[in-house]
């Protein structure tokens, strides 16, 4: 289930496997029909269009239906990263604690799965080997690390993205302050209890700081004493390599404006790695960038650079890793530059840059939202059918589909 690999035809299979169906009756599950699209949203493989556009062929799903209420979710925290910029790394409103009630590192027996927690050190292997967690699991951990831990949600939310093969700088820190209780109106808690509804034997955790009753969970919530961990003998998970710059296997160089000069480029980023648009000329220069700004402040391990470097290689013979500056100074030799609009795209200065716009299933509001459910009500006012929604994108040829 968890093996990705970074193509087209990966992302296809994994879409053509989805079945709305058990995936409402059962994904809350850790076994559960989840989709595992998430990489390949996450990496531009797939658009939310695209896979609303898919479900209604296939399935006729209703606008309402619970897998389109999730991608939603995804979309909304677009909404609020396009409104909010970099204030989404900062709590929205004040959480349970002050912010210096919560430590700034995790700590180390969580980083090597050796709380003697089974959920969080299960939670942790799982993460480290396969670069993916299930939601519930996020869940948990994140509730864990925050609450009974006292780890302030931001440090905890960068240490869990470096890890991620499907980590999105909006979705993972809104998530983050919606469990710390930084951008909701309550914390997410959970004890042994109401874990063991949606996990396996071997993630339950009888006689733990888990098994306790709601009004002790919140208890401990609410002081800012932290919850010591077991000290007991045990073979410690190493915890994956975190880098910014590239391995160097992956052929990364630095930007040179030799490479562009006087052509037309299509610019291929690590949040669209689609195909190439047939419409663009028979001579385009495909160039492949990582931003080292970006890379130095949310490092990659490096499973996910190897998802993101393979897939690159495949669509340009050009790939630069440099600064804002160094890639905007050899860009701006080029005739013109072609790409897919990202919020996390940094400004291209006098660059001839064509953006095309980035692809949303739902409308977007002038106005900020401070809750998904008022955003909701917004986007699917007078949307009484997908089909609404997906209608447009059956007029579309293959290369126009937005990805």
């Amino acid at each position: 289930m968890h093996a990705f690999l970074p193509t087209p035809h990966a992302a296809q299979e994994r879409l053509a496997q989805v079945n709305p169906r058990d995936y409402a009756q059962t994904r809350n599950a850790l076994d559960g029909a989840v989709t595992g699209l998430s990489p390949y949203l996450t990496h531009g493989f797939l658009s939310v269009p695209e896979v609303a556009l898919a479900m209604y062929k296939q399935h006729r799903l209703g606008v309402q239906h619970k897998l389109l209420f999730e991608l939603g979710w995804r979309e909304y925290y677009q909404h609020l990263h396009a409104h909010l910029g970099d204030g989404i790394a900062q709590s929205l409103h004040a959480g349970v604690l002050p912010d210096d009630a919560y430590s700034d590192s995790v700590p180390d027996d969580v980083r090597t799965a050796c709380t003697h927690v089974p959920v969080i050190d299960q939670a942790v292997r799982s993460l480290y080997a396969t670069g993916y967690l299930h939601n519930h699991a996020r869940m948990w951990l994140a509730s864990y690390l925050v609450h009974f831990r006292k780890v302030h949600w931001r440090v905890a939310a960068d240490w869990l993205y470096s890890h991620l093969l499907d980590g999105d700088l909006a979705s993972n820190y809104l998530s983050w302050q919606w469990i710390a209780g930084t951008s909701s109106s309550k914390p997410y808690l959970f004890n042994a209890e109401s874990l063991e509804k949606f996990a396996p034997p071997s993630w339950h955790s009888p006689g733990t700081v888990l098994d306790a009753s709601y009004d002790v969970i919140e208890l401990l919530a609410n002081n800012r004493a932290t919850v010591a961990h077991e000290r007991r003998e045990s073979e410690p998970c190493e915890e994956p390599a975190v880098v910014s710059p590239p391995p160097e296997h992956l052929g990364f160089t630095t930007p040179a404006h030799h490479d562009v000069l006087n052509k037309t480029v299509w610019l291929v980023h690590p949040w669209h790695l689609a195909d190439m648009p047939s419409d663009l000329p028979d001579d385009v220069v495909c160039v492949a960038v990582v931003w080292s700004d970006l890379a130095w402040a949310q490092p990659w391990s490096v499973t996910r650079w190897q998802f993101v470097g393979e897939r690159m290689s495949h669509l340009a013979s050009q790939r630069w890793f440099g600064t804002r500056q160094e890639v905007a100074l050899a860009l701006s030799t080029a005739a013109q530059v072609h790409t897919v609009a990202h919020l996390r795209l940094p400004e291209l200065a006098r660059v001839n840059l064509v953006q095309r716009p980035a692809p949303r299933l739902f409308k977007q509001l002038e106005k900020p939202q401070d809750s998904f459910f008022k955003w909701w009500t917004q986007v699917t006012k007078d949307v009484r059918h997908l089909q609404q929604l997906v209608s447009p994108l059956t007029r579309q040829g293959p290369s126009e589909l937005p990805r």
